[in-house]
């Protein structure tokens, strides 16, 4: 039984839900690193999903890292060069596990997303907040930096300059400033949460799973790779997706004037 994450699928579209509402859905200090991790990768191993919603239980999307576990790694008993490992075995396991994944994922941000909850929301591919969601970039407040990604993700998201202000500063901002810096595209009623992200995820589900997928491989690699690799790719790409039912099945259904019916 899963003691940090729930998984639930309807048809091609899975819902993984943080649940530890008590804990403020805090990623450290529990096993929500190996949990996400392994969700992510029965996911992607599993072709009958098209796309993935992460959200919280409770009034909180996540508080971030588990201060009582910062605590400790502080003590004089634990050495730095096994805070490393924990690092790298934990946490930053999955960034790697979502940037990785093929299938889109939206982040259903219920309630306060922070620090590493924040840099959570930033590593699923859109983001949608509940009415009253706040969130913060919040490491300098307690003296450390976003050891999870947070300093690569914000800024290709929101821009150097802006990322930079909110890194600097920790600074909480809402869900006006979110929506106004494109963190989120969509800001709804906490109670239509869900609803939307099904949503949006529906209409991603309804295309031709090989080209979502592929689509999403080529916007991740185009992060760090120049054009020219970047166009080699999606050549490569292109003609794999040419030659599958699915787009024999969208061009007839374009000509003949119908739906058409995709299968993947």
């Amino acid at each position: 039984m899963s003691d940090f994450l729930l998984v639930d699928q309807q048809g091609p579209i899975v819902t993984l839900t943080m649940n530890q509402p008590e804990r403020r859905n805090a990623l450290t200090g529990n096993t929500a690193a190996d949990e996400i991790v392994a969700a992510v990768s029965r996911i992607d191993n599993d072709r009958s999903v098209r796309a993935v919603i992460l959200t919280g239980a409770g009034s909180v999307f996540s508080a971030g890292g588990n201060i009582h576990e910062m605590a400790r790694q502080a003590s004089d008993a634990v050495d730095p060069l096994q805070i490393r490992q924990d690092y790298r075995a934990g946490i930053q396991r999955i960034p790697l596990a979502l940037f990785n994944l093929e299938v889109p994922v939206i982040a259903a941000i219920n309630g306060p997303a922070i620090g590493a909850g924040l840099d959570l929301a930033c590593m699923c591919d859109l983001r949608i907040a509940a009415e009253g969601a706040k969130f913060a970039e919040s490491f300098v407040k307690l003296g450390i930096v976003p050891g999870d990604g947070g300093a690569w993700l914000l800024p290709r998201i929101i821009g150097l300059s802006r990322a930079s202000e909110l890194l600097f500063t920790g600074d909480t901002f809402g869900t006006r400033e979110a929506l106004e810096w494109g963190l989120v595209s969509q800001v709804v009623p906490a109670d239509q949460l869900l609803a939307a992200a099904q949503e949006l995820a529906g209409r991603m589900a309804a295309n031709p799973p090989h080209a979502v997928r592929m689509a999403k491989r080529l916007l991740r690699e185009a992060l760090h790779v120049r054009l020219d690799t970047s166009l080699e790719m999606a050549a490569g790409f292109q003609a794999l997706a040419q030659k599958t039912a699915d787009h024999r099945e969208a061009v007839a259904a374009f000509v003949e004037k119908r739906p058409p019916v995709f299968k993947g």
